[in-house]
């Protein structure tokens, strides 16, 4: 039961599309992730995500409109609907889901899908 400092914990990593888990709650996880360029398209079959931003500018594309958000910003992306994320410069994102989703939905890619439970 200690606070967190979210810039301390963005300083930790540089490595982009890599979500770290710096909170659990009631089944949920609390994500940091920097990213920088475009995401795969993707979906989650069960799990709604949303992504807030903390630094920078971010947008979460849909096949039919394009969300794009700065810092204090965020967006609930629903169960089921495919979507990419991007940035055209490094952002910092806070990404709240249930626990254990995969960052890359449906899709596996080597690039992206990241590790799984890599907390700091």
């Amino acid at each position: 039961m200690d606070k967190v400092c979210i810039d301390d914990k963005f300083a930790l990593f540089d490595e982009q599309w890599r979500p770290k888990t710096v909170a659990t709650l009631n089944g949920q996880e609390v994500k940091l992730v920097k990213v920088a360029g475009v995401f795969p398209w993707h979906h989650h079959d069960r799990e709604d995500e949303m992504f807030m931003v903390w630094k920078g500018r971010f947008r979460v594309e849909f096949r039919d409109r394009i969300i794009d958000m700065g810092p204090g910003e965020f967006v609930v992306v629903p169960h089921g609907v495919e979507h990419r994320t991007a940035a055209d410069d490094e952002a910092e994102i806070l990404i709240f889901e249930p626990a254990a989703v995969r960052n890359t939905g449906n899709v596996e890619d080597a690039h992206f899908t990241a590790p799984d439970a890599v907390t700091i």
